[in-house]
């Protein structure tokens, strides 16, 4: 097969541009729509003396004006709720709407959940992405070389940006979970740029420097079938749990899906051009079109 993701590289920039800038101006202009893990609100542990559909128990919520609420169903049978912020009252009247439709209700556990934690979510989660980024600029760099490592994580980045500005765009709620999906991101798209660089690396002593644009379009063409089946068949499970796995995980494959898309498009076509741009200006190396 034959594939020219160098020559047309230009291509693949501009439209990671788009995307990229998009993302960056719907952040400035509407930002990210915050859960009740980041802004704060109510957490609710009941239990029903009778079972509850959790579709129905949702439908309940919406009639009281809580709709936006995240319902989980614990070990024990009872049920989690994070809502918005509530006063005492209207914490009494879901109370009350909940009892005259399901029947006894007992509050297990009732709690303020503030935004400090989510600021320590946040926090927590900028930590653990600096390590990762350290770790594996070492890694790599021993493994390969600097430039591999450089290309690598400036493609991790641009997936990771690119979940941020699909879920700006579109205002969809991030919650605790969202955290989690961007680094487990970080992990599984570093994976399947390094199956490239192998792939370079194995077929850097068969050429010369200024035969590399080949070189790299025909290790992306060597890779590509291999990708393309892994992140086809990681999608498929994916999608399964995003239609049947509940609310629940819904933000978490939502963002792994996106994340598997651009991390798979920029293994392709963002970080090996980027490498070979690093190549080729080495010491003077001129970059041919």
């Amino acid at each position: 097969m034959k594939i020219d993701v160098i020559g047309k590289r230009k291509i693949w920039y501009i439209l990671s541009a788009v995307i990229l800038l998009a993302g960056m101006v719907s952040l400035l202009v509407q930002g990210m729509n915050l859960g009740i893990d980041f802004v704060g609100g109510n957490r609710l542990n009941l239990q029903f003396a009778q079972q509850v559909d959790i579709a129905d128990l949702r439908a309940t919520m919406t009639e009281n004006q809580l709709g936006d609420s995240k319902i989980q169903l614990m070990d024990d049978g009872s049920y989690l709720l994070k809502t918005k912020e509530l006063d005492q009252s209207t914490q009494d009247s879901l109370i009350a709407s909940l009892t005259e439709k399901y029947g006894e209700v007992t509050i297990i556990q009732s709690g303020l959940v503030g935004p400090s934690v989510g600021s320590e979510l946040k926090k927590n989660a900028l930590i653990s992405l600096g390590l990762a980024v350290l770790l594996m600029i070492a890694y790599i760099t021993y493994r390969f070389e600097m430039h591999f490592a450089l290309a690598g994580v400036l493609a991790l980045f641009h997936d990771i940006f690119i979940v941020v500005a699909v879920f700006s765009i579109f205002q969809l709620e991030i919650d605790s979970t969202f955290i989690a999906a961007l680094l487990t991101i970080f992990g599984y798209s570093i994976n399947d740029k390094i199956v490239v660089f192998d792939r370079i690396r194995e077929n850097m002593g068969r050429v010369k420097k200024d035969q590399l644009s080949g070189l790299v379009n025909d290790s992306i063409a060597q890779s590509f079938t291999r990708s393309m089946n892994t992140s086809i068949s990681t999608l498929i499970l994916l999608l399964a749990l995003f239609f049947f796995g509940g609310q629940t995980t819904r933000i978490f494959v939502l963002a792994m899906i996106i994340g598997v898309v651009a991390g798979t498009y920029s293994s392709l076509c963002i970080a090996s051009p980027i490498w070979y741009e690093f190549k080729m200006r080495v010491k003077g190396n001129r970059v041919d079109a």
